[in-house]
């Protein structure tokens, strides 16, 4: 199959052909994904919770990122993959947020990252982008803002507000973004977005009318169960899958039944013959 490349996604918009996009940490789940035929993968910071335990995608290093992806990019040979900057990677200066950057792309192998912001990352967005590393945004609810958002709640209900995601969405755009990921904010709001730039929406929570969508696979598959946004269809119940898969397991191995003669390697005993 031919490889996804990021003029596809705007060429996909202007042909009204939905973008697919789902989360990916690992080769395997990687290499299952871009066997199903997904757009893109997102090695997002969201492995900080579904992965590796943690309540919020602060905790989450550069140098995991660096690790995640890599895995990522060698288990997809079409899909697109784009990496997320964790936080403090990209908003303390233009120098450290291009160097951070590099790594992903250099090191972790992605095609492009994600950032967080609106109009505080148009700066950084463009000097990204300007040096040649393609941006994807983020808007409306920002994980790694969640302190001072106070939570995991839909953004963008108020005027005030609606209006200042519209306008960051713009200088998204005019700093060089490829697409805006747009997450938790009103499906009006987003179809209004989405009908005024030239570049792909991707939603989650944000209703039917982005050019694309997006969801943590962990969550669509019923891998991650400690807590479901309302947003989230499961496709799969694969943790619940899983777990009797194990008990099974448990209870064979406990009552003699695995492994059984066909699950056994015999090799035949050689006698070695004493020279007389």
């Amino acid at each position: 199959m031919k490889k996804v490349r990021i003029p596809d996604l705007a060429r996909w918009k202007r042909q009204g052909r939905k973008i697919t996009m789902l989360t990916a940490y690992d080769a395997t789940m990687a290499a299952l994904l871009d066997r199903a035929g997904i757009d893109a993968l997102l090695v997002g910071d969201s492995l900080g919770m579904v992965v590796l335990g943690h309540e919020t995608t602060i905790p989450v290093t550069l140098d995991a990122m660096v690790h995640h992806a890599a895995a990522v990019t060698r288990g997809a040979s079409r899909a697109l993959v784009i990496a997320d900057m964790p936080f403090l990677t990209y908003q303390v200066s233009d120098e450290d947020a291009l160097r951070n950057a590099g790594r992903l792309v250099q090191q972790g192998g992605v095609q492009a990252v994600k950032i967080e912001g609106g109009r505080a990352v148009a700066g950084v967005t463009r000097r990204l982008v300007d040096t040649g590393i393609p941006v994807m945004g983020h808007l409306g609810l920002t994980p790694q803002s969640v302190h001072q958002l106070g939570g995991y709640g839909a953004v963008g209900k108020t005027e005030e507000t609606a209006a200042r995601i519209f306008d960051d969405a713009r200088l998204l755009q005019d700093a060089g973004a490829f697409a805006i990921v747009l997450e938790a904010i009103p499906s009006d709001l987003a179809e209004r977005i989405t009908a005024d730039l030239a570049i792909p929406t991707i939603g989650i929570g944000a209703g039917a009318e982005c050019d694309g969508q997006v969801l943590v696979s962990y969550d669509a598959f019923g891998l991650f169960d400690r807590f479901v946004p309302g947003f989230v269809k499961q496709y799969a119940n694969l943790g619940q899958s899983i777990v009797k898969g194990a008990q099974e397991y448990i209870r064979e191995v406990q009552d003699g039944v695995f492994p059984g003669e066909e699950h056994s390697t015999r090799t035949p005993l050689v006698v070695k013959k004493e020279s007389a």
